[in-house]
């Protein structure tokens, strides 16, 4: 009789295999959608586009992930995700190969759509909710570990796309792509299993016991708000610092291994944003690592030598990662379990669509200026934006609980 409580204390050892298995999908499918920076400027050159209409690449990846994202959300909370990692393989192989086929805007725009609605929406938010519910102690570290593989894609992916680039050219890239993927994701897609939680609460119906304050619509309602312009703001740096940085007379491949720097203390800072979320609360957390990246971004345009480049890289890398998982965290402390994939979902359409908002409006304000100064600018403001509304959201939570269960937060 009392075996039970004690095994669904205990996290289960495959959970950390899962943690493993979601890192590495997410870092492939991250790193694609990094790698556009990097692809920028060779597109530009070869069609003739400009800045803002190739941004919308990244846009249209953002905005598919988030659109379908929802859906998969609700797939996963009614059916589970055990091929989620197979379907995105392969999706994430074939749209790649066909993007060294593409010829025209709006094949560049419905290739990068379909990443996005059928590869990189269905390796992340999903999965990261099933990573989540694997484990009782210590969620957010988990939680951490699993989503600094997109900051690690993100930054190895696009410094490998560059040196592709220089030696093969932006076709032969897309294909080699294609085949490393699609050796690499398939037999990871095949190791995803569902949290046993989790499944326990979507087949019996039954879910976690909630002791925080606000309702769950609610509070998918005040982060959806926040991500909008937190994404905004961390998106322009993305999308728009190899490109900054190659204007200003740096190659490209210094400027993918600033890109690389800002990415891998992205992976440390997606784990500490987790850990600290375990420590002081997701919320806290959330507000410090925003003000961080909304300081941080303003000063890219502004830095002049590589030292100097290095080390902003890693202060608003950390920041801005540490961002990425806090938000992940709070969803996970502040909904139940059958709600999870879909809350977590919600939040990321909003994410992505900030995101590719941030993208566009970056490569946008490019084109009528000359220059990425008010690129950033704006990028900055959006960070303040995003902190008031946080701001708002924990006072908020102050005025319906007390003060002692506020760590919980």
């Amino acid at each position: 009789m009392n075996s039970q409580p004690e095994n669904l204390e205990k996290d289960p050892p495959y959970g950390w295999l899962m943690v493993f298995v979601v890192f590495s999908l997410s870092a492939l499918s991250f790193g694609v959608v990094g790698s556009i920076s990097v692809f920028l400027k060779p597109l530009s050159a070869e069609f003739g586009w400009g800045r803002g209409d190739t941004s919308l690449g990244y846009t249209a990846a953002a905005f598919s992930s988030a659109l379908f994202g929802v859906l998969w959300g609700y797939v996963a909370d009614k059916f589970g995700t055990r091929w989620f990692g197979v379907i995105a393989a392969f999706t994430m192989a074939i749209t790649l190969y066909l993007m060294s086929t593409q010829s025209s805007l709006f094949e560049f725009y419905l290739y990068y759509f379909l990443f996005g609605a059928l590869g990189n929406a269905l390796a992340s938010t999903p999965l990261f909710a099933n990573v989540g519910f694997w484990f009782r102690k210590n969620p957010g570290l988990a939680i951490g570990v699993t989503a600094s593989g997109g900051a690690v894609g993100q930054g190895i992916v696009p410094y490998c796309v560059g040196i592709s680039l220089d030696a093969y050219g932006w076709q032969s890239t897309y294909i080699i792509m294609a085949g490393v993927y699609l050796a690499i994701a398939l037999p990871l897609g095949l190791l995803v299993r569902e949290s046993p939680w989790r499944q326990k609460a979507r087949l019996e119906g039954t879910n976690e016991e909630r002791t925080f304050p606000l309702s769950e619509i609610e509070v998918v309602v005040w982060i959806s708000v926040a991500v909008i312009f937190c994404c905004n703001c961390m998106s322009v740096p993305i999308v728009h610092l190899v490109p900054l940085l190659t204007d200003d007379g740096i190659s490209l491949s210094s400027a993918t291994s600033v890109l690389m720097v800002l990415m891998f203390s992205g992976a440390v800072g997606r784990i500490s944003g987790g850990k600290l979320g375990d420590m002081i609360g997701a919320l806290p957390t959330y507000m410090l690592m925003s003000a961080g990246q909304t300081f941080f971004v303003f000063w890219f345009p502004h830095v002049e030598g590589m030292t100097s480049l290095y080390i902003l890289a890693i202060l608003f890398g950390f920041t801005y990662s540490g961002v990425m998982s806090s938000i992940l965290v709070c969803t996970r402390m502040m909904v139940g379990a059958n709600f999870a994939a879909r809350a977590m979902s919600i939040t990321s359409f909003f994410g992505w669509t900030g995101m590719g908002l941030g993208g566009f409006f970056g490569g946008k304000l490019f084109d009528i200026y000359g220059n990425y100064d008010l690129s950033f600018a704006f990028a900055s403001g959006m960070g303040v934006i995003n902190l008031v509304i946080l701001t708002c959201f924990f006072f908020r939570i102050r005025s319906k609980r007390q003060p002692a269960e506020l760590v919980a937060a």
